[in-house]
């Protein structure tokens, strides 16, 4: 098949299960399930994807609520891997799109699954929770379950359409602060205050926000602050997010946060340990062949480009994965532009006539990114020089 024929192939599978996977996305939107515990959303997309022949291994790569759905022979020159993810957040829901993310992987792994023939690849639906905490790609990429891939490739809802966005390297720890208690009144002179610790080093990080590059953002809160107004405190916890558009440029910034922690330490008498509380986020290596290619795409489905490739969008844990392989993390626009992402207002654009174009147009994204680079021998080595270089 040409390139044209295999995009004729996609519409049809597109139109056979659009329907079903925009269900499977309003379930998910109505039992939002938060990160490390998405026991029902995982089973949901498993069970449907077993009907449609998938094999499936789940639980995978030691992860409850991960999965590896697999259609047909899996005995291809070439594996992509069709990212997914279906994680909420507390309180306010699936407000991060992850409900109409998981439906448009889903229904992009049906579009493609009888194409893998043509296209010598072997085509996985990746389950990829926890990626609002912990980031399980961090860990799947440490445990080398992503080192097999030619390409990776999710689409992220968004309030803009865009090819690439902006991901920063983040860093997230718990800065504990020991020191010894006394009577707050009567002998505070016997006490190290250990909240003493904590704020002075927000306060050293404040200062340093003025001597750090543009895209470096520091930002923390006080887990833990104490007992009560009448004992010194002893032990108090401050988790703090480092971020950075570059790996090497997040090092340097997390050396001068560890410096205001150390230096508050010394200041107030009192001791700190620093302990991560999730892994660490790497940001988006880019890739000038499958973002071409992906421009063309979105010019085909007359999609606008009409976000700003230079804002900062925030983490992803996709990140890592590109550093691994080849990886796209397109953006496709669900809501009007003043309706932030990880807002309430965001949350109710998933179910919606809109949402359900959003997802066809995201599914098809995927399905001819893929098609377009792997019927294209001189497009695959051109995207993994790109990566390699």
């Amino acid at each position: 098949m040409n390139y044209f024929e295999l995009k004729e192939a996609i519409a049809k599978k597109i139109a056979e299960y659009k329907d079903e996977a925009f269900e499977l996305n309003v379930d998910l939107f109505e039992n939002p399930e938060i990160s490390g515990e998405e026991y029902e959303s995982s089973r949901k997309i498993v069970e449907l994807l077993k009907g449609k022949g998938f094999e499936t291994e789940y639980p995978f790569a030691g992860l409850d609520t991960a999965f590896k759905a697999v259609y047909g022979t899996d005995n291809h020159n070439y594996k992509i891997a069709i990212m997914t993810e279906y994680d909420a957040l507390p309180e306010i829901g699936h407000a991060c799109g992850h409900c109409l993310s998981a439906a448009i992987s889903v229904l992009a792994g049906l579009a493609t699954k009888d194409l893998q023939d043509e296209l010598n690849a072997d085509i996985h639906i990746i389950g990829t929770p926890i990626e609002e905490t912990a980031g399980a790609k961090a860990q799947m990429v440490k445990d080398g379950i992503f080192d097999k891939y030619d390409m990776s490739i999710m689409v992220h809802l968004y309030n803009y359409n865009l090819v690439k966005p902006k991901l920063q390297a983040l860093s997230c720890d718990l800065y504990t602060f020991h020191g010894k208690a006394s009577h707050a009144s009567s002998a505070p002179w016997d006490g190290n205050n250990a909240f003493n610790g904590a704020q002075l080093m927000f306060h050293a990080t404040d200062m340093l926000r003025q001597h750090v590059l543009p895209d470096v953002q520091i930002h923390g809160i006080i887990r833990n602050g104490g007992e009560a107004p009448n004992i010194v405190p002893e032990y108090v916890t401050a988790e703090f997010y480092v971020r950075a558009l570059e790996k090497s440029r997040l090092q340097d910034a997390i050396a001068k946060v560890d410096d205001c922690a150390r230096g508050a330490a010394i200041s107030t008498q009192t001791t700190f340990e620093k302990e991560p509380t999730a892994e660490t986020y790497d940001n988006l290596k880019p890739n000038a062949t499958g973002e071409a290619v992906l421009t063309e795409i979105y010019k085909e489905l007359n999609l606008p480009l009409n976000g700003d490739p230079e804002k900062i969008f925030g983490s992803s844990d996709c990140g890592n994965v590109s550093y691994v392989c080849p990886t796209f993390h397109p953006c496709v626009q669900v809501s009007d532009h003043d309706v932030a992402i990880h807002t309430r207002g965001f949350a109710e654009c998933m179910n919606t006539e809109r949402a359900y174009e959003a997802m066809q147009n995201g599914a098809t994204i995927i399905a001819r990114q893929i098609a377009a680079i792997f019927s294209d021998e001189e497009k695959i080595a051109a995207m993994k020089r790109d990566f390699e270089g």
